[in-house]
């Protein structure tokens, strides 16, 4: 599918199958979630600019390269996109992290926001949306036209799981929004959830209901 790249990694679809699993614990789930984002994320920063600066190592002086321009910006969807953040702190400890509180009417499945703050040179900075789940993508459509409103001109989606469906309402809008993902499911159930999916990623992660 064009604008969209599967992770196909073996790593990260034998993660993805242990977090399908209903008695996975809560435990397990998060820990597991946190893996996968770390390793979704070196896919999804393969392309940063490079530059070569000068250093010294123990025997001589070298060009070296080093990632260019300002740090990326990592914009979590609350709740559950949380969860992903860490692991890709982990690998990115230097970004910038914007919050975006969104939450899925389920009489509508319209998004509501309730919080937003994110640097202010969004501009200047590559910005990477984070969640798990794009299902119906009204709330990835929604976060990304918050984030423009802000001023940010470079973006990109890092989810978990995707649904044909999400994924085309999604470049519907915004067609210029690259989408890494662990897998493309089969469809959504009257309920706007992916199926087979693994059900809904904030509860699982959070213990809740």
């Amino acid at each position: 599918m064009q604008g969209v790249t599967v992770v196909d990694h073996p790593l990260v679809q034998h993660k993805l199958t242990l977090m399908r699993k209903r008695d996975t614990s809560t435990k397990s789930f998060r820990e597991l979630l946190r893996e996968i984002a770390s390793l979704v994320c070196y896919e999804v920063t393969r392309d940063l600019p490079l530059e070569q600066v000068e250093i010294e190592t123990p025997l001589a002086t070298m060009q070296a390269p080093m990632l260019a321009g300002k740090k990326l910006v990592f914009a979590p969807i609350l709740r559950s996109g949380l969860g992903m953040l860490e692991g890709m702190l982990e690998l990115v400890p230097a970004a910038r992290v914007a919050h975006i509180g969104l939450y899925r009417d389920p009489a509508t499945l319209h998004c509501v926001e309730y919080y937003f703050k994110a640097p202010a040179d969004l501009a200047e900075r590559a910005v990477v949306v984070v969640d798990p789940m794009l299902a119906t993508g009204n709330t990835a459509i929604a976060a990304v036209d918050r984030l423009r409103e802000a001023g940010a001109k470079s973006v990109r989606l890092a989810c978990l799981l995707a649904s044909p469906e999400g994924l085309s309402k999604f470049h519907g809008h915004h067609p210029d929004v690259h989408v890494w993902t662990a897998a493309i499911d089969e469809r959504l159930n009257d309920h706007g959830y992916i199926l087979p999916g693994l059900g809904d990623a904030g509860d699982r992660m959070y213990g809740t209901r």
